[in-house]
């Protein structure tokens, strides 16, 4: 049986998952709630549209508030970090499982652009010849305004850390480490390798790697496919719902 701190723990968390998907209220442009549509899109994740600061569909939050809470249970050490945040629902979350456990020697690193995402590489790169993603202007949501969602929640602090730029230039330099969880959601092939390739070698034995696109995405697919190839990893992938991923490194 839970003990009434840990109840109160999950009631907390479980109301920020709710409130960062913007599934208490629910105010939604009105041509959206025609036919049904936020009922069907809000917690699967497909919907852009929604004053929400998330578009991860629920059970992919779920995802991450367990596998933090399992890195603080079982003492893997390090950090969290998101490559790709939009709003900043899934740090926002993060933050939030280390508030909610009391955890101070841990942060959450977000790394954006704040700017959209990069026009395809296609030098480096060819497998993104076929991504439009940086021609979409929703996907740019400026540092202010990340950083304000955190504020609304309570959880913008020194146990925050922003980390602005394309993933090329900001990943290589990136000193901190070990981390604990990792959740990359880049969509694009040059977004997902290069993530893997500076991220996954810091971190801690038993920590996750989350991949979000990998079933909606196909380059993103290709990019995890190549580098645990190159890598030799092995284990296993774990479906969270109709696109997201994660393994656990052994």
């Amino acid at each position: 049986m839970k003990g009434p701190s840990q109840t109160v723990r999950d009631l907390y968390l479980q109301l920020l998952l709710k409130s960062v998907s913007n599934l208490i209220y629910g105010s939604l442009p009105l041509d959206l709630w025609k036919d049904g549509l936020f009922g069907r899109n809000a917690p699967p994740g497909r919907d852009r549209q929604s004053p929400a600061h998330t578009m991860v569909g629920v059970l992919r939050l779920q995802n991450v508030i367990q596998l933090a809470q399992n890195t603080i249970d079982e003492g893997i050490p390090g950090h969290y970090i998101e490559t790709g945040v939009w709003r900043g629902g899934c740090c926002i979350l993060m933050r939030g499982v280390l508030a909610a456990n009391c955890i101070q020697d841990r942060k959450v690193f977000v790394a954006d652009s704040f700017e959209g995402l990069p026009t395809p590489d296609l030098k480096r790169f060819p497998q993104d010849a076929d991504s439009t993603f940086h021609q979409d202007k929703k996907l740019a949501v400026s540092l202010e305004e990340v950083k304000e969602n955190f504020s609304r929640y309570g959880l913008l602090d020194d146990q925050v850390v922003f980390i602005k730029g394309f993933f090329s230039q900001t990943l290589p330099h990136l000193e901190a480490g070990p981390f604990s969880l990792i959740r990359l959601d880049g969509d694009m092939y040059e977004s997902t390798f290069i993530a893997l390739s500076y991220l996954y070698p810091k971190l801690a034995q038993g920590g996750y790697v989350i991949i979000d696109d990998y079933v909606a995405v196909p380059q993103c697919a290709h990019a995890v496919q190549d580098y645990r190839r190159k890598m030799s990893i092995t284990a296993p992938l774990q479906e969270v719902d109709w696109t997201a991923v994660y393994w656990r490194k052994p």
